[in-house]
């Protein structure tokens, strides 16, 4: 099931600490909130940065002007959430500090403020708690304040984010044709469970080099051999990359439960995916050779078990109806789709570098 896209959310910082001040504002976060009796140290640092300082009085946060930015509501109890009115706030924004957070559950702030215009923060003291303010019940909150003086939580978020960002964005795949279908013998193959369903044209991108990775379908499709799968991919060795967020490439062999991948399908579109269990089992392979029209001297390759439920994602349009075409009905000549990027990788991120792989 494709997640829902991760709408755009807002951070502003409430800290002390002028390290963190000064991360925040190199990534992209300028709004500061500041108790009302430290106006002098945000006149210090609006002097060598670019900040938007808002202050806390009077039940809400004003900016320099005195103008009112935002409603401010201490929560300390179930009771006090369910009386909160953000509706008869005049303030486009709505600040929750909840003063004991384990006692209110992020979903309750949730389901509390739905149906509201108003783009609703909760204090998070921590990068892990902002998170799950952003996820609750799917949509999660607009924004998050992260009161903090680490400036660990500033990197942390941030990274966060970006990669949540990454979601629903499309990724350019290209068709290339088989060239060469080769039994191989014996080994160690992985196989990748994911926390969530995938549907008919998804799968993960996966290849013996980094410059080229297959997309290998799921096991969503039913078969007569075995009950359908939608949560797995059968996806290739222990020595075969596989497609992470951020741009990233990691060993299969590196994956385990709570790292994420990516999901993609036969248009590009990709989302984040949480790993629930990896099974490596010594398996019969399959070499798998492919090389694009437009470029015949560069071959790509992938190693996958000799399976009817494991298979590759082939090219849409030109009256192929095939989402998926099986390893074992491989034909040479037979069009899949590949993500072509960068080949030189140093610990999963690419790198501009001579590299000569075969």
């Amino acid at each position: 099931m494709c997640a829902a896209k991760f709408q755009k959310k807002k951070v502003w910082v409430w800290t002390e600490k002028k390290e963190v001040m000064t991360a925040a504002v190199e990534r992209g976060w300028n709004t500061f909130i500041f108790p009302h009796h430290f106006r002098e140290l945000a006149a210090d640092w609006s002097s060598i940065a670019l900040l938007y300082p808002l202050f806390i009085e009077e039940g809400g946060l004003f900016d320099g002007e005195h103008k009112k930015i935002a409603a401010f509501f201490e929560i300390s109890s179930p009771e006090q959430l369910e009386k909160l009115q953000p509706l008869d706030e005049q303030a486009d924004n709505v600040v929750i500090n909840l003063l004991d957070w384990q006692v209110i559950p992020a979903e309750n702030i949730v389901a509390a403020i739905q149906g509201t215009q108003k783009t609703v923060f909760a204090v998070s003291k921590t990068s892990s708690e902002a998170q799950t303010f952003f996820e609750a019940l799917e949509q999660g909150l607009g924004g998050v304040v992260l009161k903090t003086e680490d400036v660990e939580s500033i990197f942390e978020l941030k990274d966060y984010l970006e990669r949540r960002n990454e979601e629903g964005s499309v990724l350019e795949l290209t068709k290339a044709r088989v060239t060469n279908v080769e039994m191989v013998g014996m080994g160690d193959r992985v196989c990748v469970d994911i926390c969530s369903i995938m549907k008919p044209g998804e799968g993960l991108l996966v290849g013996s080099f980094a410059r080229g990775l297959f997309l290998v379908h799921s096991e969503c499709l039913e078969s007569n051999y075995i009950s359908s799968r939608p949560f797995r991919v059968n996806a290739g060795p222990v020595h075969a990359y596989v497609a992470i967020p951020g741009g990233k490439t990691s060993y299969l062999s590196e994956l385990k439960a709570g790292k994420e991948v990516i999901v993609v399908d036969e248009n590009g579109r990709q989302r984040i995916a949480i790993v629930g269990r990896v099974k490596i089992e010594t398996r019969q392979l399959i070499l798998v050779e492919a090389k694009r029209d437009e470029d015949k001297e560069t071959s790509y390759s992938i190693l996958l078990q000799n399976a009817e439920t494991v298979a590759l994602v082939s090219s849409p349009g030109d009256g192929n109806q095939r989402r998926a075409i099986p390893v074992t009905s491989l034909k040479l000549g037979d069009e899949i789709l590949l993500r072509v990027q960068g080949g030189a990788r140093h610990t999963g991120i690419e790198i501009q570098e001579f590299i000569l792989e075969k």
